[in-house]
């Protein structure tokens, strides 16, 4: 595996969708426990992409919001659908991504907390995938090559690769 791929909201950083406006406008952004030393432990192995829907910002709204904790020095690359053009769970979402970053989709990681949007559409277009399932939903979840229910559990799966 060469590069992996995370969600924004609620996978990287906290989401409160009550909240008006773009993320970095908000009062207060937060990091999901775990996630920093997680990207920590993975920067110097391996190529960090972070890509989003994200309905209310493109590609320079999330970068600063991710500014606001520090966050947008460990990623590579940063997509969201307003500038791909193609929304998740679309697996043209996936494939342009990779396309652009120059690496096989089979040598790409899919992190994401929705598994309708994030791990569905990565499965498909040939990633493996890692469902970050915080709160714990029930299901035959059978495009996740694997489950975790606390970001620092990434570091166990990305070790077994």
């Amino acid at each position: 595996m060469k590069a992996i791929i995370f969600d924004w909201g609620d996978t990287v950083m906290r989401d409160f969708p009550e909240k008006p406006g773009p993320m970095y406008t908000w009062d207060t952004v937060l990091w999901i426990p775990g996630m920093k030393n997680v990207l920590e432990s993975l920067k110097n192995n391996y190529t960090l992409i972070i890509a989003t829907n994200a309905g209310e910002s493109d590609t320079d709204a999330m970068k600063r919001a991710l500014r606001r904790i520090d966050a947008e020095k460990y990623f590579r690359y940063f997509y969201s659908s307003k500038d791909l053009g193609v929304e998740k769970p679309d697996k043209r979402f996936f494939i342009n991504i990779a396309t652009e970053v120059g690496i096989d989709p089979e040598d790409m990681m899919m992190v994401g907390n929705s598994y309708e949007k994030d791990i569905i559409g990565a499965s498909i277009a040939g990633m493996k995938t890692v469902f970050f399932n915080e709160k714990r939903r029930f299901g035959d979840f059978i495009h996740a090559d694997f489950i975790i229910y606390s970001m620092e559990d990434l570091s166990l799966v990305v070790s077994r690769l």
